[in-house]
């Protein structure tokens, strides 16, 4: 199944790409652009524009800086999380200081919840 997109987006999530943070470029060069599950960087779903996203374990995983730990961030990260999971997707969110500081158990973390989706599907 192909996720719907904002047309005006795709030009976004190429200059979000060139312009990665520090943070997505540490997890994607070493850590998910060699992981033998195809992850995506800057994926554009319905309206918004995921970190990343990996199709078959139906997966969100978005890095939050520091304007995610506002009242006002954490309102528009709950309602984006409810719409990408509308789309059937499950969405896990590291904040910057974690990847920095924890990236070992971030890689961990994200390696268990594929192993899990891909066994729910397996299952289903």
């Amino acid at each position: 199944m192909s996720l719907s997109y904002n047309k005006k987006n795709i030009v976004l999530a190429r200059n979000l790409r060139k312009d990665a943070t520090a943070q997505e470029r540490r997890l994607w060069y070493d850590f998910l652009a060699d992981d033998p599950v195809r992850f995506q960087r800057q994926k554009a779903i319905g309206e918004y524009i995921a970190d990343f996203y990996c199709h078959r374990a139906k997966l969100v995983i978005e890095l939050d800086g520091s304007q995610h730990s506002t009242e006002h961030g954490r309102r528009e990260d709950a309602y984006r999380t409810e719409a990408l999971a509308g789309y059937g997707l499950s969405v896990i969110r590291f904040d910057n200081r974690q990847v920095d500081e924890d990236f070992a158990r971030v890689c961990r973390y994200i390696d268990a919840a594929v192993k899990s989706a891909l066994a729910e599907e397996e299952e289903g």
